[in-house]
């Protein structure tokens, strides 16, 4: 019978005329409530995952592999939860913006490059610095949603060099 109503009332004409990625984004609509409380949730989990993460570094022996997994999971965790509040698409099309394109290639590759270093090239030294690369780089994709933010910090470190 929806069908029918469809059919008859032309919306399945127009059905046919959306994209892939409209009709994905479409099926995954949230209510308001629902996406607060998945960024919430997701937020959570990967505040949780740092933390635990800085906890295990000080366990001899795996403690360095531990605080490199669990630290890249709660930052993928946390770039993760703001989907939930604009949408998966919309969330990729402002990561790839003009202003922010920059910053999330590094911190998307600093995320790669910390867990190859670690289980693949087994260099632990080059792991912790890719780590600090991701903490700065994540610092940086986040205050560029905050408006004039990243242009007052370049004001303030141009400043103390001269």
């Amino acid at each position: 019978m929806d069908k029918l109503k469809a059919v008859v009332s032309g919306e399945e004409a127009r059905r046919d005329d959306r994209t892939i990625l409209q009709t994905v984004d479409e099926a995954s609509t949230l209510g308001w409530g629902t996406r607060v409380k998945g960024f919430i949730g997701c937020f959570v989990v990967g505040g949780a995952c740092t933390i635990l993460g800085v906890c295990m570094l000080f366990l001899p022996k795996i403690g360095l592999t531990l605080f490199i997994v669990f630290y890249t999971f709660g930052n993928i965790c946390a770039l993760c939860s703001t989907m939930f509040l604009m949408g998966p698409l919309k969330q990729l099309k402002r990561m790839c913006d003009k202003t922010r394109a920059l910053a999330t290639t590094i911190m998307i590759t600093c995320l790669v490059l910390t867990l190859c270093a670690a289980f693949w090239w087994k260099n632990f030294g080059l792991a912790l610095l890719f780590c600090i690369l991701q903490i700065l780089s994540f610092t940086w994709y986040s205050l560029s949603y905050i408006p004039f933010v990243r242009d007052a910090i370049m004001r303030m470190v141009a400043v103390c060099l001269k």
